[in-house]
């Protein structure tokens, strides 16, 4: 019998190579007959716990148990928040509810599909990690500093702005500085895994730069209109410093190098999850990944203090407060009164007064928000707008120069940019925010002035 034959009779398709063998061995024996061996997987399947141990059958039951035990865990649900979500990032939020051990599970309003779970897909696993549930980027964040310059400078001095921007950091895949920026980072400990060892000379070089895709850096407004605990800054406006990047080639690496691991693990009844493969904690390879993880959230966040400070060096500005975020990272934190691992691909972490920032596009603003520590999102928020348009229905859709055009029109200047970053490819982040009101409180708003991203358009996950 083969596997389809195998299929008609009730036997799930990952079961098939034990199920074969056991008719191999009984059809050796001459024993049975065709019609009597079929009467047996019949039984063996509405039934296996009765063939466990079984000399010829266990295997087969074996199996089938593992099998129900899939789609028993594909029963946990998730909560969503907002309802322009695309299918393929629900299906794909439905596939994470059948990882093992996941515990809970949430969607936010920015969410569409990305790689294994998706964009704005929250997962909470108990001992496991997932390489593609924290990302490609892993811990690409947010930071905006607030800055002592006058209001008005902007378009007073904007040419001071432009040439901050234009020479403060680099964009693009694999893009470096010539000469190398230095922060105290590096004097960490490089060595907790093979691959952070054989990068630490490519960070060094990537240090300060800001990649490509939705990745920028820009300058803009900052509005508070009441005062905030946090800081000691009256309300009003304010120049501000916004940027948007990771960990760089470095943290593509090792998504890549663990994810490989991950996935040549995976247990052959799991396939079907392809990139939600995971690390068990207790293991050498789930280890080695954490301790490399965590150096690329360190890493990435001294990306964004060598750009601000470069950058507002140059401008000639004083940096008076500032706020920053991961938003694609794994967290050790206990939810549903259980030790889990938070994974937040493109998602904010939201817990009760903890201050995130949550970007528009080059059109719309920012917000600084504070947690509500919303227990069914397992503290956590939107981590943008969220696409609406994949990259390539962006480039032959929208007319770069004319959007350009248009956003000058409104006050809003934009140095470079690919097509596929225009505002039109964004949902419209008000509506996001409102969509989340129960997981955020806005604190301050973000208008941008003064953008600067990748020219050439390049992929990246967010």
């Amino acid at each position: 019998m083969n596997a389809r034959q195998l299929e008609k009779l009730g036997v799930p398709r990952d079961c098939a190579k034990s199920a074969i063998a056991a008719v191999q061995a009984l059809t050796a024996e001459r024993k049975y007959s065709r019609g009597e061996i079929k009467k047996r997987i019949g039984q063996v399947v509405a039934d296996p716990k009765l063939f466990v141990g079984d000399r010829c059958w266990n295997a087969l039951a074996q199996d089938l148990l593992s099998e129900a035990e899939v789609v028993e865990r594909s029963e946990l649900s998730y909560r969503t928040w907002g309802d322009n979500i695309d299918t393929g990032a629900r299906r794909q939020m439905e596939d994470a509810c059948q990882v093992p051990d996941a515990v809970g599970a949430a969607l936010m309003p920015d969410a569409h599909i990305g790689y294994g779970l998706p964009i704005g897909g929250v997962l909470a696993v108990e001992n496991a990690v997932i390489p593609y549930a924290v990302g490609v980027d892993i811990a690409c964040r947010m930071k905006l500093s607030v800055l002592d310059t006058p209001v008005e400078s902007l378009t007073k001095n904007f040419e001071r702005y432009r040439v901050a921007l234009e020479n403060g950091t680099v964009f693009g895949v694999g893009a470096r500085h010539e000469k190398p920026k230095h922060h105290a980072v590096l004097d960490q400990n490089w060595s907790v895994s093979r691959v952070t060892r054989e990068n630490k000379d490519r960070a060094r070089k990537q240090l300060g730069t800001s990649g490509s895709g939705n990745h920028f850096v820009e300058f803009g407004v900052f509005t508070l209109t009441e005062k905030a605990p946090e800081w000691e800054l009256e309300p009003g406006q304010y120049v501000a410093l916004l940027s948007h990047s990771g960990s760089r080639g470095t943290g593509a690496s090792v998504c890549s190098t663990y994810s490989s691991i991950a996935s040549r693990q995976l247990p052959r009844k799991y396939g079907h999850l392809g990139r939600l493969a995971w690390l068990e904690m207790d293991t050498t390879e789930g280890r080695d990944y954490w301790a490399a993880m965590n150096l690329m959230g360190d890493y990435a966040s001294a990306n964004h203090d060598v750009i601000h400070r470069t950058v507002t060096s140059l401008m000639g500005g004083r940096v008076i407060c500032d706020v920053e975020n991961h938003h694609n990272f794994a967290w050790q934190e206990r939810h549903f009164g259980k030790d889990t691992i938070v994974h937040r691909k493109g998602a904010t972490p939201a817990a009760k007064g903890v201050l995130g920032v949550i970007p528009g596009s080059m059109a719309d603003p920012a917000f600084v928000v504070r947690g509500k520590g919303n227990a069914a999102s397992m503290n956590s928020a939107a981590h943008g707008a969220g696409r609406v348009m994949s990259r390539r229905k962006a480039k032959d859709t929208f007319n770069l120069r004319s959007t350009v055009r248009n956003l000058e029109a409104r006050g809003i200047r934009v140095l470079s940019a690919g097509a596929d970053e225009v505002p039109g490819v964004y949902k419209n982040i008000e509506q996001v925010m409102a969509e989340q009101s129960d997981l955020v409180e806005m604190v301050a708003r973000f208008d941008p002035k003064i953008v600067k991203m990748c020219g050439d358009g390049s992929r990246a996950e967010d």
